[in-house]
């Protein structure tokens, strides 16, 4: 029996709308799990209070991003709310090959590049309870003036219509809830029979499986 995988590393997509606790839950996630790498996405928006270059986001100015994203940098990149944000196609490559799990903290737009890309991709997608709790967390981390809430609030709805084309949807409605059952999926996808054979090629040639890496 022989069958073909090409990464032996997972790579997971986790989008949703802004001020749906996308960030809170993946650094929590990546708190608990030293297995999974972040991967910094660039962006030409400005920092937030307590962000840094290079670990949040590498920040650039828009010149700069247009010539990364014309040079074929990029692996997606998307202009969402005023702002570039692009993700780099060679270190995505890089880590899967050597075997490492890599999370994408990106918007739908993205990951339906992504998915072109790598269809295997684990899509991930998390949703408010509510548009009003979706807005009373935009106003409460106070980031935002109150024109840029109102439009996230106005450009949710049309993202959270691209939820059913992902894999899982979270609704975050309790952090702690929220944060096992994301933790849960990445769990359970690392026990996927292609990440498996790639992982363990040579104790399922003990049981007459032959797998071949591309």
């Amino acid at each position: 029996m022989s069958k073909n995988f090409a990464h032996a590393g997972s790579l997971f997509v986790v989008a949703a709308p802004s001020g749906a606790g996308k960030s809170s839950l993946v650094r929590e996630l990546m708190a608990r799990d030293s297995a999974l790498h972040l991967s910094v996405s660039f962006t030409t928006r400005a920092p937030r209070p307590g962000e840094l270059h290079g670990r949040e986001y590498f920040f650039v100015s828009e010149a700069e991003f247009l010539e990364r994203e014309r040079n074929g940098e990029f692996l997606e990149s998307a202009k969402v709310h005023g702002n570039f944000y692009g993700t780099s196609r060679l270190v995505i490559e890089e880590n899967m090959q050597a075997g490492k799990d890599v999370l994408l903290e990106i918007d739908w737009q993205g990951a339906q590049q992504v998915r072109q890309y790598f269809p295997d991709a684990v899509g991930i997608f998390i949703l408010p309870p509510s548009i009003a709790t979706l807005e009373e967390r935009l106003r409460a981390r106070g980031q935002d003036a109150e024109e840029v809430i109102a439009r996230r609030v106005k450009a949710a709805a049309g993202e959270i219509a691209h939820a059913p084309e992902f894999d899982y949807v979270i609704i975050n409605a309790d952090f702690a809830v929220a944060s096992s059952e994301l933790a849960a999926i990445v769990e359970a996808s690392r026990c996927r029979f292609s990440q498996q054979a790639s992982r363990n090629s040579t104790l399922l040639a003990d049981y007459g499986i032959h797998v071949h890496l591309k």
